[in-house]
C-alpha cells in the first residue's frame, strides 16, 4: 500500500518561483543589452530582437507565476502541464534565436 507523502507547501513553490523569476530577469537584461546595441548603431533588427527577448522574458515569467500558483495550491507535487512546456521551449528557443541574431547583426564582418 502506498501513502501519500506529506510536503512542505512552501519551499518548492518558493523555489519554483525563483528559478523561474532569475531566468525571466536573465532573459529581460539581455534584451536590454540588445535594446542598447540596437539603439547605439542604429539597427532596427536589434531592436525587433529586443522585443521578442522581451516578450520571451515576460512569457516566461507568466509561466512561472502559473506554475506557483499550481504548485502551492496542490496537496502533491504536479508535473508541468504539456501546453505550458511546449509554451516554455516555445519562448526560449524565440529566445535563443534573437539573441544569436543580435550577435551576428552586431558583429562587423
Amino acid at each position: 500500500m502506498t501513502e501519500a507523502v506529506a510536503r512542505d507547501p512552501g519551499l518548492q513553490p518558493e523555489r519554483t518561483a525563483l528559478a523561474w523569476s532569475r531566468t525571466s530577469f536573465a532573459v529581460a537584461v539581455n534584451a536590454l543589452l540588445v535594446l542598447r546595441e540596437g539603439l547605439v548603431s542604429e539597427t532596427t533588427s536589434l531592436v525587433a530582437a529586443s522585443v521578442v527577448l522581451f516578450a520571451g522574458a515576460a512569457t516566461i515569467l507568466a509561466v512561472g507565476w502559473q506554475r506557483r500558483r499550481a504548485l502551492a495550491a496542490a496537496a502533491v507535487p504536479l508535473p508541468l502541464p504539456l501546453p505550458m512546456a511546449w509554451t516554455v521551449l516555445g519562448a526560449t528557443l524565440l529566445a535563443c534565436a534573437a539573441a544569436t541574431w543580435s550577435i551576428l547583426a552586431s558583429t562587423p564582418w
